[in-house]
């Protein structure tokens, strides 16, 4: 379990480096609109495109996220127990955030599929083919819901095995009392 939660990391972190550059575009981006603007030669489009970009960004950066344990968490109750009780909660927290993800990411599809039937377009001057953006966020999300599920199972595992400090390591948080 311990070379794919590697596996798993290491994936993320390349995926940080992606939404990294794909901000940094963005950025690019609105400064080249921001001076044809001053030109008078706007380029249109790109807030369309930076509201593509940041959901894209976001799907995809909170699998970075939860590998680097930065999810924000109360843990006014965790760091009060003993390292099972902790571990417990910190098992809670992995398969509630998988849950979720497993939820978006079922529902997400859903959207995808019926654009993709239905041949959408943004109602914007680009005429974007909504499947586009929609399956990049979509499959974020899903890469999150799989993240979730590995950490959750692994967590599980470790927890059953009594080895709670392996718990910790990848399912609790970065400061504990």
């Amino acid at each position: 379990m311990a070379g794919i939660i590697r596996w798993l990391s290491r994936i993320n972190d390349g995926v940080a480096l992606l939404a990294g550059f794909g901000l940094m575009a963005c950025v690019a981006l609105i400064l080249a609109e921001i001076a044809a603007r001053r030109l008078g030669a706007p380029l249109g489009g790109t807030d369309e495109i930076s509201g593509y970009v940041m959901a894209a960004v976001t799907s995809w950066g909170i699998s970075y996220a939860l590998t680097e344990r930065a999810h924000v968490r109360i843990d006014l109750l965790r760091v009060r127990g003993g390292s099972g009780f902790r571990a417990a909660l910190d098992c809670l927290a992995m398969l509630s955030l998988a849950g979720v993800a497993l939820v978006t990411a079922w529902h997400g599809w859903a959207v995808l599929e019926k654009t993709l039937g239905t041949g959408a377009r943004a109602n914007t001057a680009l005429e974007t083919p909504l499947w586009i953006p929609q399956a990049i966020w979509w499959a974020g999300w899903s890469w999150f819901a799989i993240s979730a599920v590995l950490l959750s199972i692994a967590a599980l595992l470790l927890a059953i095995k009594g080895r709670f400090d392996g718990v910790e390591d990848i399912a609790g948080t970065e400061t504990t009392a």
